[in-house]
């Protein structure tokens, strides 16, 4: 007996649901074995992981704070991915959106007032769109694969970003610390309570209800549908591919920078080397997870946000690698990828006879 895959004659509606159901699972499943293979309580292990962060206010509000840029940034690509455009990059246009909102409060430092906050929004968008039109315009142009180039100009930005902060903005009061000068007044977020809890979330819910609906109901949606689903039939309702291209860049890119002026300007409150962890890359998860649905994206996100919280519970209480939370978004994804195949195929078992002879009758 064989096990193989067999070609549903359509897409199962059923599988679309469950897969990300399954792969959470899975990804449960294995995370638990591999705590087991370290010596750890797997139970109170993964307790730690997904249940813990959801047990006092402090921590889901942590949670909702890190839910925010993974919301942001997983409703652009999941626009883009929906198109058949395949934007790597969102972790360089978060940075390049830091460092081009960042220019109001450290070399206009005067202008304070709502105005001030605005303009860095703006800009941060700015920023991150124009750094995305880089791979747009390659791709457009001279055929280039979008993945390559906007994945190398992630490495671009944060080094920009590593020498901003080391040389011209640097702290001149900041005890030689590669760091800028600390945001204050109307150049940091509104912050709400006694937490970290701020505007940005409120962004966040925002783009991605405005997403849904352009999805759902405008004929930009319907495009991007069409354009990636059946480029073909796109192209001969009248549809451009590279139209295409450079709106997905712009949307997801303006979404990625966005982010990264709401990271500094809020749980940060300056540039430094370092002001992602690795949310451009976490937010491809959070796409795929969400079933490139702005509304999945949202409750995606939170699920990798309280991985993050989740990770570094384990990492305190039990002493593991603060690589644990890599490691469960990594499988997480691969369980994504590998569940989806059943949307379009089943398996099923065979006999060895039943696979020879159907092998010679195809001869």
């Amino acid at each position: 007996m064989q096990l193989i895959l067999e070609k549903r004659p359509q897409a199962s509606s059923l599988m679309n649901f469950l897969s990300p159901v399954l792969a959470i699972a899975l990804t449960v499943l294995m995370g638990g074995l591999i705590f087991a293979a370290m010596g750890k309580p797997p139970l109170s292990a993964l307790y730690i992981y997904f249940i813990d962060p959801l047990t006092s206010w402090w921590s889901i509000e942590e949670v909702l704070v890190k839910a925010g840029p993974l919301v942001l940034i997983g409703v652009g690509l999941a626009v883009c991915f929906k198109a058949n455009v395949w934007n790597i990059g969102a972790e360089g246009q978060l940075t390049a959106g830091a460092l081009m909102g960042a220019i109001v409060p450290i070399m206009l430092a005067e202008w304070q007032g709502p105005l001030a906050l605005l303009a860095m929004l703006l800009l941060g968008a700015l920023g991150g769109a124009l750094f995305a039109f880089i791979p747009a315009w390659l791709k457009t142009r001279f055929g280039v694969n979008e993945i390559l180039t906007s994945l190398m100009l992630v490495y671009i930005a944060q080094l920009l970003l590593d020498w901003m902060v080391r040389g011209p903005w640097k702290d001149p009061d900041g005890y030689n610390f590669p760091k800028s000068v600390s945001f204050d007044g109307w150049h940091l977020l509104p912050m709400w309570g006694d937490g970290r809890m701020h505007l940005g979330l409120v962004i966040a819910l925002v783009a991605a209800l405005v997403l849904f609906w352009l999805m759902r109901h405008t004929l930009k949606g319907f495009e991007i549908s069409v354009v990636g689903s059946a480029p073909k039939a796109g192209a001969f309702a009248g549809f451009s591919q590279t139209k295409m291209v450079w709106f997905c860049f712009a949307v997801s890119g303006g979404l990625a920078g966005l982010a990264g002026i709401i990271e500094v300007a809020g749980p940060i409150g300056q540039l430094q080397p370092h002001i992602s962890p690795n949310y451009g890359f976490t937010a491809i998860i959070v796409a795929f997870l969400g079933r490139l649905n702005p509304i999945g994206v949202i409750f995606a996100g939170i699920l990798l946000a309280i991985s993050y919280i989740g990770g570094e519970g384990v990492q305190i209480e039990l002493g593991v690698s603060d690589k644990t939370t890599q490691v469960f978004q990594g499988m997480l994804l691969f369980f994504i990828l590998t569940c989806d195949t059943l949307i379009l195929y089943r398996l099923k078992w065979v006999s060895s006879k039943t696979k020879n002879v159907s092998a010679g009758e195809t001869l």
